[in-house]
């Protein structure tokens, strides 16, 4: 996908200014994104959204199916399928699909996430009805052959070794801290894929997988930008109406039981040459209003040159040169749908202990038991908001179909969108400090720490 984020880049540059315009736009009207929701007779779900300050629309299809609930023995089965969706279809030979969006002046890519997969275009206005019938075709049916899939299976696996076998902190902490911090198996398995499970995958596991979960009663269809509505709907019920539904099997529980004791792990990195830290803590239940208060807590402690464990363990300990960090490293706080961590992660010089790295976070930690003032809630709204702001206005839109897709698939109510500065504003100090009280304990918290076996080895033979 390196050649499609090129010209995304190159997109994105020409349109830079339209973008940073759009994005001023909401700011100054705030949060009132005009939402048009409906379901087609097959259970499509579409959500329309009109945004005429640019001469582009943005077509995104998501089906409600990620890496959490993979088949069982099929590691980076959801991934390898994310891959196989441009081989080939009925009318669209293989990678014929990438080429049509690039000769109509577009950008596109796709993903796999814990909770979805999702494929985008972002097209001239003039070709959302050519976008609209090359996705209905590969909804429809995908040219799935033995020789596709091979192909597959070897590219997948070749970006599993580059990515993370060959490369020091591979992995570390987005892959790694799902598979120590969690017990059930959907939320600790090797999302990217064992090796032997990819070759384990079968053209009638692929044929089954497709039949089973890309099918419009489990996808969620986002259009935003310039377009008119009725012609948008035509040719929604034009390409999509007749496609059938399927027997989509119930999700199943994918719960994690109560953490009652701090984890603590440690993983060899033989690439590595300085030692990194990750901490994880559980997320409380989506839309509560912990889990909102804890949106705050991101802000307040990892999110920005202000936040409280940039200022201790950057600038006055100097232990690292940077804390990255948030809710759903996949994604953002918002698009995920299932048991998830708060985290943050840093890489600090040889000589500092880890003892000294957690004595120093658990100081800041001990900060915010002291309570949460009003003016510290405050000012981490405003960095919510201004966050919230940036996402809506980015990429054309494509951060606004990526929230009206989600809260569709996850909640049946894109509408969501508008909702939520103010469900943040609902949260108070008290509020703030009963879920410190209860979500930021040890006991709820998960230590995974790199030992760079590299640097070891260096320092045995001066």
């Amino acid at each position: 996908m390196r050649k499609m984020f090129m010209l995304f880049f190159l997109f994105a540059g020409i349109y830079s200014a339209l973008a940073q315009e759009k994005e001023q736009q909401i700011e100054q009207a705030g949060f009132n994104v005009p939402v048009e929701y409906y379901k087609l007779d097959n259970g499509l779900k579409v959500i329309l959204s009109q945004d005429k300050s640019s001469p582009t629309v943005i077509v995104a299809t998501y089906y409600n199916i990620g890496f959490r609930i993979e088949p069982r023995d099929r590691t980076g089965f959801a991934h390898l399928f994310e891959h196989m969706m441009f081989q080939g279809s009925q009318n669209l030979g293989k990678m014929e699909f990438i080429k049509l969006v690039q000769e109509n002046g577009g950008v596109l890519n796709g993903s796999t996430r814990f909770d979805f997969t999702n494929y985008f275009e972002i097209v001239p206005s003039n070709k959302l009805e050519t976008m609209l019938w090359a996705e209905a075709d590969r909804m429809k049916g995908l040219d799935i052959t033995q020789e596709n899939l091979t192909n597959q299976q070897g590219v997948v696996k070749n970006e599993v070794k580059v990515n993370v076998l060959n490369q020091p902190y591979g992995g570390f902490p987005w892959l790694d801290m799902p598979q120590y911090a969690n017990t059930n198996w959907y939320n600790s398995h090797n999302f990217y894929g064992d090796l032997k499970d990819l070759d384990a995958a079968n053209l009638e596991d692929v044929e089954k997988f497709f039949d089973t979960y890309y099918a419009p009663n489990n996808a969620a269809l986002s259009i935003v930008g310039d377009f008119e509505m009725d012609e948008a709907k035509k040719w929604i019920e034009q390409y999509f109406g007749e496609i059938a539904s399927s027997d989509v099997p119930p999700i199943p529980d994918i719960s994690e039981p109560k953490q009652t004791k701090e984890k603590d792990f440690v993983k060899n990195d033989s690439l590595a040459n300085k030692p990194a830290l990750a901490m994880a803590y559980n997320m409380p239940e989506r839309n509560s209003s912990e889990y909102y208060a804890m949106g705050l807590l991101d802000q307040i402690l990892i999110q920005g040159d202000n936040a409280l464990l940039q200022k201790k363990l950057v600038d006055e300990l100097g232990y690292t040169s940077n804390v990255s960090g948030g809710i759903n490293y996949l994604g953002n706080m918002f698009n995920y749908n299932g048991p998830m961590h708060m985290m943050f992660n840093f890489t600090y010089d040889n000589e500092t202990s880890k003892e000294q790295v957690v004595t120093a976070i658990d100081e800041v930690l001990a900060k915010l038991n002291d309570g949460i003032t009003q003016e510290m809630l405050d000012n981490a709204l405003v960095k919510m908001r201004s966050q919230l702001y940036d996402n809506l206005g980015s990429t054309f839109g494509l951060g606004r179909a990526d929230l009206l897709a989600s809260f569709a698939l996850f909640d049946d109510n894109p509408e969501r969108i508008n909702d939520l500065e103010a469900e943040f504003k609902k949260i108070t100090p008290e509020v703030m400090n009963k879920t410190v009280e209860e979500y930021l304990r040890k006991t709820n918290r998960t230590i995974l720490t790199v030992n760079p076996l590299l640097a070891n080895n260096e320092n045995k033979n001066q």
